[in-house]
């Protein structure tokens, strides 16, 4: 994992930031538990919550004022996604807009930024599929199959798989790395892959076809296929080749949203527990009036704080323009962790009641689990602490 450089953004003051966190959990009061246990049920996109978050700008925080957004740093996406989690609604099917297009801003043209942007950030244009992982990869991206190959002069046909494509089904536009050049003819390993971004308003059923993952949580998952798939010249993003650089670019941004998504889990874990510690009474006394459920809710705060300095470090160094590959990889690891060890607690302080699903306990539960694992797993972040940071021999 390469250590990518990062564009600066202005830091929001912290009125501002207060401000944005009163407005997420008002607007999230409007989407209860209730709410959340039925698209869980019924595996449906959420889309009423992610049209209200389109609508307050929300989704547009990190596009620049001149393309349409509100041109304010990931400090501000941070917190918008925390307060989401943190009030039991769930950013998933949506978190990806906000990191995905920091590829096409950074790297496109111009003229690609009229293009699209604007409409990213009304909501006309829905950019949340990210086309990276294959089945027989993994997070190994270097070694992807999927092949774009030149046309003529302008276009590029594609074919290969792509999995774990999450919200294929919900999206207008698809950013996808493909390689444009053999392995074998390439001098290094990070070289001959690169980044289109495809309009699936016209390449499903042309060349793409999505097909839905059925998994343990409601995040809109798929795996979709490109059989002769066409696109333009024109939406390659960058130069060709140097799309792994730019993915890479974006990597830390991903990593900080997500382990503010994980720290607002755990604090909603830990007022869920405390809340009905207090209020749950077993022989003749409240239970948290045990230190048996009193010294667990406690650790999973200690460590939830532990978790958002580490957090926070990195979206400073991030705006500031500095290095934070470190800090951005340990505190997604850190939070996911601390949501993990909440979450364990709150099922065991309900007891029983956890699994029933009119607390959203065991809901919550389940959609925690996944950020050890995805968008890095905790082996692969240590990798890159050992070998990045203490200097270690690279072990892959």
């Amino acid at each position: 994992m390469a250590q990518p450089t990062e564009v600066p953004a202005m830091t929001t003051p912290d009125d501002v930031i207060e401000d944005i966190r009163a407005a997420v959990r008002d607007l999230c009061a409007r989407f209860p538990g209730a709410y959340w246990r039925e698209k869980d049920r019924e595996r449906a996109y959420p889309t009423e919550f992610v049209k209200a978050l389109t609508e307050a700008g929300y989704l547009a925080v990190l596009i620049p004022e001149e393309y349409g957004g509100s041109g304010l740093g990931i400090r501000a996406a941070a917190a918008i996604l925390e307060e989401i989690h943190k009030s039991g609604c769930n950013g998933a099917a949506c978190h990806a807009q906000m990191y995905i297009m920091g590829t096409l801003l950074r790297h496109g043209s111009e003229e690609q930024k009229r293009k699209w942007l604007p409409g990213i950030a009304s909501g006309e244009l829905r950019l949340q599929a990210f086309g990276v992982t294959e089945p027989t990869s993994g997070t190994d991206t270097l070694s992807l199959r999927t092949t774009a190959r030149k046309d003529g002069n302008d276009r590029y046909v594609v074919n290969g798989q792509k999995i774990w494509t999450s919200r294929a089904e919900h999206s207008d536009l698809m950013l996808l790395l493909a390689r444009t050049t053999p392995k074998d003819q390439v001098a290094k390993r990070t070289d001959g892959l690169s980044v289109f971004v495809v309009d699936m308003r016209e390449a499903v059923g042309n060349g793409l076809t999505i097909r839905p993952i059925r998994t343990m949580v409601n995040h809109c998952t798929t795996e979709v296929f490109f059989d002769d798939m066409v696109v333009p010249a024109e939406n390659l993003i960058g130069e060709e080749g140097k799309g792994f650089r730019y993915i890479i670019d974006g990597m830390n941004a991903e990593r900080l949203l997500i382990s503010h998504e994980s720290l607002g889990d755990a604090r909603w874990f830990i007022r869920t527990a405390t809340e009905y510690a207090k209020s749950r009474e077993v022989f003749g006394r409240p239970i948290g009036q045990n230190q048996a459920i009193q010294f667990p809710i406690a650790r999973a705060y200690a460590e939830t704080e532990a978790a958002a300095l580490m957090a926070e470090k990195g979206v400073r160094l991030f705006e500031a323009g500095q290095p934070c590959g470190p800090e951005a990889n340990m505190a997604k690891m850190l939070a996911s962790e601390a949501a993990w060890h909440a979450a364990e607690i709150c099922m065991q302080a309900h007891g029983g009641f956890a699994f029933a699903e009119e607390y959203d306990v065991e809901r919550k539960f389940r959609e925690a689990r996944l950020y050890q694992i995805a968008p890095i797993s905790t082996n692969l972040v240590l990798s890159y602490v050992a070998e990045h940071v203490l200097g270690l021999p690279r072990s892959f």
